[in-house]
């Protein structure tokens, strides 16, 4: 096998219902449009800054987004280089399969469904009380949250079995409309000198600012922040040229996403002036509305109206991200399948070549992740969104961690690519930085929920029995194919 050589996993030829995804279906817009909605810029600003902010480093938060955009930045130079010789849906299992074995890459899929299948389900809970509060005050309808996320199931599911084309268009408009008023924010903020205390360069991206406070708060919510740039390897069946796409996808993405968080919190901390922005972020979760800390500056700029549309922008962001989970965690299930580690049926496709079953299936757990918090009357964003959210991201970053691991043993074992830097040095560094990040989320993990110590306790814990029930059932599946085949 040459440096050139793409590996595709195919359909078992016993199996009548497999296939392959739609090939030459996106390009490198399309893919980027899958990531960017994944990040759900509006809610990791509106989300995350001001809890950054407030209990972090304060004014120094957009170094930390600088700080998190170069540790994903060198994870994906070893990420495309593994990229270029697999291409499948499964992405993250198929990638540590490859290097670390079958046994391990399979297990880790359970883990990535896990990722993929909770932070879709603590989108739908801040979704959910979103939509039911703006409907609530422009229509004096007051209907529960969860039948709004009932009804956006359904939604769903029918985008996502129109096909990869359809949720990217769909995706781009939504995209496109929040980054659009933060972006513009933003340069109107940069242009006009910034805020009362000028732009405050120093005050940001200095280190001491850097480093004053609590800093490891702040670098954790910002890699939260940038949870789901991955995608651009599970789309890479269905991308145009896949060596080329998806490698410009990846990077493209890790630009935009740090450059626009970075930019946009710099701007946000100069609107109020570095000296009182932690006060005011502070102060706006002491009210309950930690939001207001993000769109008050921006109202003022621009116009009470900007009020009534950040929050309708805020639940459409919460949609696009539900969608491209949905989406991401049905391909992993559809791999699963075709590798035959779950039923063949996993694979059928519908008439656009989506995947059916699979989609239905993700459906289906999406379902029973949220209705328990809504039998039990949980809060839906103090509890459903906050504490899945965190699990999330820590099992996530688990797998960036196996993965980097993986593809410096690939490389060293298969000698596909021996260029120094793009297959060892560069993952080792991503692999030093991403365990860093893992420390400080589990260091911080209390904070990261807004929950109390049992509760980030059980959370923790969730994430390596899942692991471990997913080597098992590896185990067992790997000898009840090997002795079907026999």
């Amino acid at each position: 096998m040459d440096s050139q050589t793409v590996s595709r996993h195919t359909a078992e030829p016993d199996a009548p219902t497999a296939g392959t995804l739609k090939p030459n279906a996106l390009g490198v817009l399309g893919i980027l449009f899958f990531v960017l909605s994944a990040q759900a810029p509006l809610t990791g600003i509106a989300g995350a800054a001001p809890i950054a902010v407030a209990l972090g480093n304060g004014p120094g938060v957009p170094a930390a987004y600088l700080v998190a955009g170069l540790v994903i930045l060198l994870f994906s130079v070893g990420f495309v280089a593994m990229g270029r010789h697999v291409v499948d849906a499964g992405a993250f299992y198929t990638y540590i399969g490859k290097g670390l074995g079958r046994t391990t890459g399979t297990g880790s899929a359970g883990l990535a469904l896990f990722a993929y299948c909770t932070i879709q389900a603590a989108m739908y809970g801040l979704y959910g009380a979103i939509v039911s509060g703006l409907v609530a005050s422009h229509t004096g309808l007051d209907l529960p949250w969860w039948l709004w996320t009932l009804a956006t199931m359904a939604v769903v599911q029918a985008l996502g079995a129109a096909g990869v084309e359809m949720g990217a268009k769909v995706l781009a408009v939504f995209v496109l409309a929040e980054f659009s008023i933060l972006s513009v924010f933003a340069l109107v903020t940069l242009f006009k000198g910034g805020g009362p205390e000028g732009l405050g360069l120093a005050d940001s991206f200095s280190p001491s600012a850097a480093l004053d406070g609590a800093p490891g708060v702040a670098v954790m919510f910002a890699v939260a922040s940038m949870f789901g740039f991955e995608a651009t390897a599970i789309y890479g069946e269905e991308a145009r040229e896949p060596r080329k796409t998806v490698p410009r996808a990846t990077y493209l993405a890790v630009a935009v996403v740090t450059g626009f968080f970075a930019l946009v919190s710099w701007m946000l901390i100069s609107s109020y002036g570095a000296s009182k922005a932690t006060a005011a972020a502070g102060k706006a979760l002491e009210g309950g509305d930690g939001a207001g800390f993000v769109f008050a500056p921006i109202a003022a700029d621009f116009g009470g109206w900007v009020g009534d549309v950040l929050p309708v922008l805020l639940a459409t962001s919460l949609f696009a991200g539900i969608l491209t989970f949905h989406n991401s965690a049905n391909r992993y299930l559809f791999s699963l399948g075709r590798d035959r580690l779950l039923p063949l049926r996993m694979c059928r496709l519908n008439r656009r070549h989506a995947p059916w079953t699979a989609g239905c299936v993700q459906t289906v757990l999406a379902v029973l992740l949220v209705v328990p918090f809504a039998l039990a009357g949980k809060d839906p964003v103090l509890t459903l969104f906050s504490w899945f959210s965190g699990v999330a991201v820590l099992a996530m970053m688990l797998l960036y961690l196996l993965t980097s691991v993986s593809v410096v043993v690939f490389f060293r074992r298969a000698r596909l690519d021996t260029r120094p830097w793009n297959t060892l040095i560069a993952p080792a560094l991503g692999a030093l930085g991403i365990a860093g990040a893992i420390w400080l989320i589990l260091a911080n993990f209390t904070t990261l929920i807004g929950g109390e110590r049992t509760t980030a306790l059980w959370l923790t814990l969730s994430v390596p029995v899942v692991m471990g029930l997913g080597l098992v059932a590896a185990r067992v599946r790997g000898r009840g194919v090997a002795a079907a085949d026999g």
